[in-house]
Parts: C-alpha cells; sequence; structure tokens
C-alpha cells in the first residue's frame, strides 16, 4: 500500500470518527431507550403481551415470505423448481396463518421447541469441551452447563412457561443492546480527538 493511499485511509477514518464523535449523544439516547423498554418488555404485566405480540410478528413474517417464496416459484424456471418453491411457500404461508390465528398456542410450541435447543446444545457444549479441553474449554463447560440448566427450568415449567419465555429473552436481548449502545456513545464521547 503506498503512502497516499494511507494517508487518505487515515483522514477517512478521522472523518468518520469525527462524525460519529459528533452523535454520541444519539447513540446514549438510543442505549437509554432500549434499556427501559427492555426492563419493561420483562416486567410481569407485560412480558406476556410482548411474547404473544412477537408471536403473532413471526407469523406475520411466515405468511410474508410464504408470499415471496409463491411469487419466486414462478421465476424458478424448471417445471420441478417452480413446484418445489410454491409447495414450500403455500407451507410457509400456511404455518403463518396457524401461528397468526393462535398466537398463545404457537407461542406455547415455540418455547418448547426453545427448550428442547437449549437442553441439546447445552449438552453438546460440554461433550465438545470434556472431550477436547482446547485452551479455555472451562468456558465453553460453563456456557453448556449454564445453558442445559435454562432449557431444563423452560422444559420443566411447560407449558406455563410459553407464556413468559419469548418476552424475557426479547427484554433481556433489548437491555443487552442498549448498554452495547451505552457503551458506544461513552466511548465515542471520551475517545482523543486525534486519530
Amino acid at each position: 500500500m503506498s503512502t497516499t493511499s494511507r494517508a487518505v485511509d487515515a483522514t477517512t477514518l478521522a472523518d468518520e470518527l469525527r462524525m460519529l464523535r459528533s452523535s454520541w449523544i444519539w447513540f446514549l439516547v438510543l442505549g437509554i431507550a432500549m434499556v427501559a423498554i427492555g426492563t419493561f418488555a420483562i416486567s410481569w404485566a407485560c412480558i406476556t403481551t410482548i411474547t404473544v405480540a412477537a408471536t403473532w410478528l413471526f407469523g406475520f413474517l411466515m405468511i410474508a415470505g410464504g408470499i415471496a417464496e409463491i411469487v419466486n416459484s414462478f421465476y424458478a424456471g424448471r417445471w420441478s423448481g417452480t413446484l418445489v418453491h410454491l409447495l414450500l411457500g403455500v407451507l410457509y404461508a400456511a404455518v403463518g396463518l396457524m401461528i397468526v390465528d393462535q398466537p398463545l398456542d404457537a407461542a406455547e410450541k415455540l418455547t418448547l421447541i426453545i427448550a428442547i435447543f437449549l437442553i441439546l446444545s447445552g449438552i453438546f457444549r460440554i461433550v465438545f469441551a470434556i472431550s477436547e479441553r482446547f485452551t479455555g474449554w472451562g468456558w465453553v463447560l460453563l456456557n453448556g452447563a449454564v445453558t442445559l440448566f435454562l432449557g431444563i427450568l423452560i422444559y420443566k415449567q411447560w407449558p406455563s412457561s410459553g407464556l413468559w419465555v419469548i418476552g424475557l429473552f426479547i427484554g433481556i436481548d433489548l437491555i443487552f443492546n442498549g448498554w452495547a449502545w451505552i457503551m458506544l456513545a461513552i466511548g465515542l464521547r471520551t475517545a482523543p480527538k486525534t486519530v
């Protein structure tokens, strides 16, 4: 890389950092809002509503995906490709309609799938960490144990856990993402003025 191109890259980086630094307050506001919404989402008063809303939204996304797949089936080119895309589109749309029609039942079923996934994922991580013993394997073992424990807890409370698990996960995700934006804003605010 030439000296001129390095200088251009450094100038571009400095300009981008300056632009980001000037917007640090908006990152902070976004982070605080996400933490507040996430905290509100995991309160018992609305966790079921968030779960149902998320499941309902998932159903509409499946319907939209099904419609897109059906439309795409006519551009597949070959008859066999057209038939496969058409059948997949109908399946997506039908499942989406079932989810939208019965969001509470769908939330329970999705929660059972999440619990089984967490249990199996935890077991696989534990077995992998113990059998391979690579650098840092203890952290993977701990991750697997926590994941397995969480899956068992959700499964033991199923089907009632179907009313709160998805909403709780969304709330936790909002809180962690909000704190990431807050830390970015603080980092931009305290970053040195020159690169």
